[in-house]
């Protein structure tokens, strides 16, 4: 320790430059800056290892400090000890309800960096809750965080009315449901509002399930709906809704909460149009071919063919529907167009009926790639059916026992295999129609890309399927057979929605069509000659 007995600096050492003070008694500088007075502190770096050192403390006035940073280099600089700031504390939050939606969200607000204490009416015997989180009472929990989640349904909020002093001032986020709409005569949220008014009532989080919140936001189900009275108290929740990798969509003041509480109950409202169109479609024509094909065979041939209703008649009644759910697709489009050409304004509203049909495009289309897999899966078990199977044998004998042979036939092979090469280049292109039509897909895709996919190559697949139909056709139309109780076969039927579209759209890509259209999308307006004349009469 005799080498160290010298480290009680006096005044003079402190005029001795940084550096000579470093390698003669291994000190350290460091600057603690108050508002307006500076101290220079000198450190012994020993003295953790000497425990018996007579370093002190030297401290400088503010004069001497100024003269000693004269000598010191430019280059050095002053740090601060990690351990002087204290670590930021996580933010507490509270949850009322320890089911599985309180759980998910606990463990979710867990990974996020917050710290978590539940609410509960029996606190020892609330069962399994995340690692790191507390459980008491209500009241306790409520009086410890500024922020509360009320994860109980609406049954049991007669016991937040009694907690409404430990609750003013808080922000209550209401994430309840009902099981029916308009159960009650006002929402959940307004209800939690009127029963606590102290508080700020905010609802959020309702639309998202256990599931969503235990493995956090999918592109499907990103978004977190929120409204209420309070700006601030939304921002918070907004706050915590983008930590937990969420985007929030304010939806204005409480008055909306009945609008979100609707939300987790609609079953497929953009499907229910779609689907009821190709279950409309399906049956009628589904009838269409049995009374045409079964019917008509029992009455005038006096055959029982009933058992091409699993898998011939079906066959025939997948591909119509197809074709037809995919044209209408692009018929609103068409329609469209042709309304903006008519008006000569794209500021004009479209009907509400377009509108509609406009905003179900994408469920057509799936439901027509659906129709389609399903013609795809029927026609590869064409050659493994016990009827196919039969009729080429029975037709080989009968062959072989009047002793002919068939020629082969050149044009026929053209037309089959024409037949089979559109339909499979149809199909493809419409995989690639439903596979860009997924949101993760989109996404990742311009708009550019995705209007060309969806618009160019859609076309293209209309027009694929289109000729595949015309070649299965061929010449059918003129074999008065087919025409069964006068009636037309179901692919004749199928072609007329089609093709009315492709020379509608034809007649869009006319130059001089469709140089008016894109002005017109272009924000050009056509003037009305009875308007010129008014303004002329005015002037």
């Amino acid at each position: 320790m005799g080498q160290y007995k010298n480290c009680l600096n006096t005044e003079k050492s402190v005029s001795l430059e940084s550096e000579e003070l470093e390698e003669t008694h291994g000190l350290e500088r460091q600057t603690l800056f108050p508002e307006k007075t500076w101290w220079s502190v000198l450190f012994c770096q020993n003295h953790r290892r000497y425990p018996h050192c007579l370093c002190q403390t030297v401290v400088t006035s503010a004069e001497r400090l100024s003269d000693m940073s004269k000598e010191v280099k430019p280059e050095s600089v002053s740090l601060c000890p990690l351990d002087t700031a204290a670590a930021p504390v996580p933010e507490l939050l509270c949850i009322f309800g320890t089911g599985d939606l309180g759980r998910s969200l606990g463990q979710r607000l867990l990974q996020s960096g917050y710290r978590v204490v539940y609410g509960s009416r029996r606190p020892h015997s609330c069962g399994p809750l995340p690692q790191g989180t507390q459980v008491m009472s209500h009241a306790a929990a409520a009086q410890s965080a500024s922020l509360v989640f009320i994860c109980i349904h609406r049954e049991h909020y007669d016991v937040l009315e009694t907690l409404a002093p430990e609750l003013k001032g808080k922000v209550l986020v209401d994430v309840s449901n009902n099981l029916k709409k308009n159960l009650y005569p006002e929402a959940n949220a307004e209800y939690l509002q009127r029963l606590v008014p102290g508080a700020h009532v905010v609802k959020a989080f309702n639309t998202l399930s256990a599931w969503a919140l235990q493995n956090g936001p999918s592109d499907a189900n990103r978004q977190v709906y929120l409204c209420g009275n309070s700006a601030d108290a939304k921002q918070t929740v907004t706050e915590i809704a983008t930590k937990l990798g969420f985007t929030a969509l304010d939806r204005g003041s409480l008055s909306a909460a009945r609008e979100l509480e609707d939300f987790p109950l609609q079953l497929f409202p953009e499907w229910r149009l779609p689907l009821r169109l190709a279950l409309g479609l399906t049956i009628t024509f589904y009838v269409y071919e049995v009374v045409r094909d079964v019917v008509y065979g029992y009455v005038h041939q006096g055959k029982d063919i009933s058992f091409r209703m699993m898998v011939s008649l079906p066959n025939k009644v997948f591909p119509t529907v197809s074709l037809i759910m995919l044209t209408l697709c692009y018929l609103p489009g068409v329609i469209a167009a042709f309304l903006q050409l008519y008006r000569g304004t794209k500021y004009k509203r479209f009907p509400d009926w377009l509108d509609r049909w406009m905003l179900c495009r994408k469920q057509l289309g799936l439901l027509a790639l659906g129709f389609a897999s399903l013609h795809v899966l029927y026609t590869l078990i064409i050659p493994i059916r016990y009827y196919v199977k039969f009729r080429i044998a029975d037709s080989t004998v009968s062959q072989g026992k009047l002793n002919k042979t068939l020629e082969f036939d050149t044009t026929m092979a053209w037309r089959t295999d024409s037949y089979y090469a559109m339909g499979i280049l149809g199909y493809a292109v419409y995989l690639l129609l439903g596979i860009t039509s997924l949101p993760s897909v989109s996404n990742a895709l311009s708009w550019r890309e995705f209007s060309f996919i969806q618009s160019k190559l859609g076309y293209l697949t209309l027009f694929l399927c289109t000729f595949h139909t015309y070649l299965y056709g061929w010449n059918k139309f003129l074999i008065p057979y087919y025409y069964k109780w006068y009636t037309l076969p179901t692919y004749m039927l199928s072609l007329v929605l089609p093709s009315v579209v492709m020379v509608l759209r034809l007649l869009l890509l006319l130059p001089c069509v469709d140089r008016t259209l894109t002005r017109i999308r272009q924000g050009w307006e056509r003037t009305d000659p009875e308007d010129d004349s008014k303004k002329s009469l005015l002037t």
